[in-house]
């Protein structure tokens, strides 16, 4: 980076870098306070998050940090090993940890190239557990909000939790009314993206706390940040702490990597550029472990953040080693400046982060496009709001895979006709004009025959083969079949042996030569008539019709007039 630098540059990043810290310190002290950890360690994960990516990761502008993703998955995964008085130290030492694990994981997928694990995640179950997810944090928000807490875990029970410290009178209107004002301003300023809006709320919250003495109202304050940069430091946990610590790194880390792909991915295609999604894990992976060596926790990347970084001119990772540099300065030579800020603000912070979280307009249009991908959408979101986040992924991840499996087993099948005026064979089902050719089936089957499927596809050639007159061919259109294993290789040799015994030929058309390989291969043509193989549908159709004379006439039910 160093050597292909330009000079022009650099005003442009410094700038950006400036604006860009605008947003990392209050985000990172809110992404914190939300993974259950003091607010200073998200200042000191921005700073070594931001210098390990701009070391080795790819991109010139993508910007990684705290995450509101993330924190409640942190939170999730360490809550429950951290002993009952709330020790901070062994908060913080487990939250290293699982950076540590997770940077472990992402970096040696991305040396062994496995960036397709991203893949994991479909977009509706996505939707649907960030949803879910935004839901969860602003509900957990809430009673910071209003200025008291509340002892309870998971979404029904903050929930509860949140209504009955309403309805016992524990709000505190100064906490309530600062905390609203910070919302309102960032969600005023929202649509201008150079306009800092988190830095004004922030400030505006200070001057408040300080005008009117808000914390001899009852409003907590942030306090002051311990002065200085940490020092290296080796997480240390129990032994017994790795395993549960391993689960929740590995579903952190299959978010932060899907999260950071599809950042990278809409980036990257408006300069035209192309995202090595390798690279990008390697990035990833050493920006976590750089910031579990300094108390800090997992990241991901920011798209709110980059998106600024991007409209303030940013042209390379200066941008954030600036940003970083910045951090420090605040850190070392200026650790009071935010210490009259009210949690009420931070819990705002993380509101409006959960807000943009959400998408609604992606769930309608699903419920308008494809139901079955809506209700993939809602199982995600129904999972992470009454089963955790950690769960809530788990089946997000299982209801994607279980879908492909469902295309799998239960493909798209049909008979195929000649429709006039239009080249080639096309689905009867669609085209009510189209015609038949008697005693012989066109049969398409939309997908790879596997075990899963073959006991489908051989049911649906025996119902074809019941047909009343039964065909003398039934033409498989196989070019959307693009693999056999041997469990559907042995169906195949019995069902045909099956209807030879009938009269009925079973024919191909249209076969990939990797697939006719494979048939070779398994023996099949002992069974099934090397002819029987034909380059397309058409040659098929020509050879039936040579060998009978069979004319195309109307589906049964039309007349040809």
């Amino acid at each position: 980076m160093v050597a292909s630098y330009k000079g022009r540059w650099l005003r442009r990043d410094l700038v950006a870098g400036l604006v860009l810290t605008a947003l990392l310190v209050p985000q990172g002290m809110a992404y914190a306070e939300l993974a259950g950890l003091p607010a200073i360690t998200g200042l000191y994960t921005s700073i070594l998050c931001l210098i390990g990516y701009a070391l080795f990761g790819p991109s010139k502008i993508l910007v990684l940090g705290p995450d509101s993703a993330l924190g409640p998955m942190i939170l999730a995964t360490t809550l429950p090993l951290i002993a009952s008085d709330g020790d901070p130290e062994r908060a913080i030492a487990l939250a290293s940890m699982l950076a540590l694990m997770v940077g472990a994981v992402i970096f040696l997928a991305g040396v062994a190239k496995l960036g397709f694990v991203a893949d994991l995640l479909s977009r509706p179950t996505m939707i649907g557990y960030m949803n879910g997810l935004a839901l969860t944090i602003i509900v957990g928000q809430l009673p910071k909000l209003f200025g008291f807490s509340v002892d309870a875990n998971g979404f029904i029970g903050e929930l509860v939790g949140f209504v009955k410290g309403v309805a016992a009178g524990e709000t505190v209107p100064a906490a309530l009314a600062v905390g609203v004002m910070a919302l309102v301003v960032m969600l005023a300023l929202r649509n201008f993206p150079k306009v800092p809006g988190v830095l004004i709320a922030v400030l505006m919250s200070i001057a408040a706390a300080g005008i009117f003495d808000l914390a001899a109202h009852g409003v907590s304050l942030v306090g002051k940040l311990p002065q200085g940069f940490p020092p290296l430091t080796i997480p240390k946990v129990k032994v017994t702490d790795l395993v549960p610590l391993l689960i929740g790194a590995l579903g952190i880390a299959l978010v932060a990597l899907a999260d950071t792909i599809s950042t990278a991915s809409a980036f990257a295609a408006r300069s035209g550029a192309e995202v090595d999604g390798s690279r990008e894990m390697i990035g990833i992976g050493t920006a976590n472990m750089a910031a579990a060596l300094f108390q800090g926790f997992p990241v991901s990347t920011s798209g709110s953040r980059t998106a600024v970084a991007e409209q303030s001119g940013a042209k390379t990772q200066v941008t954030g080693l600036v940003g970083a540099g910045a951090i420090v300065l605040v850190i070392v030579f200026f650790p009071s400046v935010f210490q009259n800020l009210p949690q009420p603000t931070l819990a705002a912070v993380v509101i409006v982060a959960a807000l943009s979280l959400a998408d609604i307009s992606s769930v309608v249009r699903l419920y308008r496009q494809r139901r079955t991908e809506f209700l993939l959408c809602i199982g995600a979101f129904v999972a992470v709001t009454l089963l955790g986040v950690l769960a809530g992924i788990l089946i997000a991840v299982l209801l994607s895979i279980g879908n492909v499996f469902r295309h799998a087993w239960w493909p798209y099948q049909t008979t195929l006709g000649w429709v006039p005026d239009l080249p080639g064979f096309h689905d009867l089902s669609t085209h009510p004009d189209g015609r038949r050719l008697p005693g012989c089936v066109l049969f398409r089957f939309d997908a790879p025959l596997l075990f899963a499927n073959s006991r489908t596809f051989r049911d649906q050639i025996r119902a074809l083969a019941r047909q009343e007159p039964p065909p003398a061919w039934i033409v498989v259109a196989s070019e959307p079949i693009t693999d056999v294993d041997t469990t559907a290789a042995d169906m195949l040799e019995d069902l045909d042996e099956e209807l030879n015994a009938e009269g009925i030929s079973l024919v191909f058309a249209e076969m990939k030569d990797p697939v006719r390989k494979k048939i070779d291969r398994y023996g099949l043509t002992r069974t099934i008539d090397p002819a029987h193989f034909f380059p397309t549908v058409g040659s098929a159709v020509d050879a039936y019709r040579e060998q009978t004379g069979a004319e195309w006439v109307p589906q049964e039910g039309r007349n040809e007039g």
